[in-house]
């Protein structure tokens, strides 16, 4: 499998449901590459992120710092969410344009490793909320499935009967969670020496992290006290692994959770897993398109721009096939994720 971008969906027969979905798709130019539009959008996310850490050092050695942490965990957000796109060669039709922006935006700028997220967003992307496929919903902190709670002991089985509680708390741990995963798949190896993730740029992704996290910790100790540069740390890196948990938990956490026996065509593996977000532009924006889950699990290498004018034509194709499209708001998106934690840890709990 190709680490340049996640992988496209496969090719349907004619007849298939996905392809007569995807003729309506093409044939309104929806799949067409808007390069213009993405050069303004890079310019404009990586100007602001590059402002954010330009007032940094004016501010000094101030507590206006922490404010200007939050602001800058939301600018690190959105420059991730262009990670996102490139790897899904939503930008640019070329591999090398679509690699440079992943690996300056989610190496350098974020320190997050491009090729790990690309290897881990391919598998989910090909079988979503698939329990032993998907590393998405793989046993971990938290648990998806009343089997997966089952199997969990000591302070693992005590936090998976509360685990909805903690839920929220545990995603301010989650960017210093990505910087962990990338590091081990940077130089993790299997019993046999070969490199456990395969990545097509392992020398460039290193010298990418390293500069990261050397600029990082130079220029907040260049210009506040190591307190204050202690917590700006802590509020940004905090409130980035938030807001990236909040942005993706909506998209698939609650939804059926296909198991071997299933037997869905693309079609239907993708629409049924997929919950999408009802929101304004403002919506859109905040959570990176990724409100339109289930337009962008059918055409995973859709300009963002166009989700919003694919989701009426899919989802009255899917009412067509009498195939069930979740919608939600953004608030009982996350209360459907939450119930869906609570339900799992019911079997510890009684």
């Amino acid at each position: 499998m190709s680490l340049g971008a996640v992988a496209e969906p496969p090719v349907q027969r004619r007849g298939s449901d996905y392809a007569q979905l995807s003729r309506r798709i093409s044939q309104a130019g929806l799949l067409e590459r808007r390069p213009a539009s993405y050069v303004a959008r890079i310019v404009l996310t990586l100007g602001a992120f590059v402002a954010g850490w330009v007032a940094v050092v004016l501010v000094g050695d101030s507590w206006w710092q922490l404010p200007l942490a939050a602001l800058l965990a939301v600018a690190t957000t959105q420059v991730a969410f262009l990670g996102h796109d490139a790897g899904h060669r939503q930008m640019f039709r070329r591999r090398g344009p679509s690699e440079l922006v992943g690996l300056v935006a989610g190496n350098l700028a974020v320190g997050l490793s491009y090729g790990w997220w690309v290897d881990k967003h391919n598998r989910h992307h090909a079988n979503p909320n698939h329990e032993d496929e998907d590393p998405d919903v793989g046993a971990g902190a938290l648990v998806w499935t009343p089997e997966q709670a089952m199997q969990t002991r000591g302070v693992g089985r005590w936090m998976a009967r509360r685990q909805a509680y903690f839920f929220f708390p545990m995603l301010l741990l989650e960017g210093l969670n990505l910087h962990v995963a990338s590091i081990r798949a940077i130089v993790g190896r299997n019993p046999d020496g070969r490199y456990a993730t395969p990545m097509r740029h392992r020398a460039v992704e290193a010298g990418l992290l390293v500069a990261h996290t050397a600029g990082y910790v130079a220029l907040l100790l260049a210009v506040m006290s190591p307190g204050k540069a202690l917590l700006f740390a802590v509020v940004h890196q905090g409130l980035w692994g938030l807001y990236m948990g909040c942005a993706f938990a909506p998209n698939h956490k609650g939804m059926p959770m296909p198991t071997a026996e299933d037997e869905l065509d693309f079609l239907r593996k993708q629409v049924l897993t997929s919950r999408n977000v009802r929101g304004s532009r403002v919506v859109d924006t905040a959570l990176g398109g990724l409100n339109y889950q289930i337009e962008h699990h059918l055409f995973p290498n859709m300009p963002r721009a166009n989700l919003r004018r694919a989701q009426p034509i899919v989802r009255a194709y899917c009412a067509e096939q009498g195939i069930s499209y979740a919608e939600t708001g953004l608030i009982e998106s996350y209360r459907q994720a939450l119930g869906h934690l609570h339900e799992v840890g019911r079997p510890l709990r009684g």
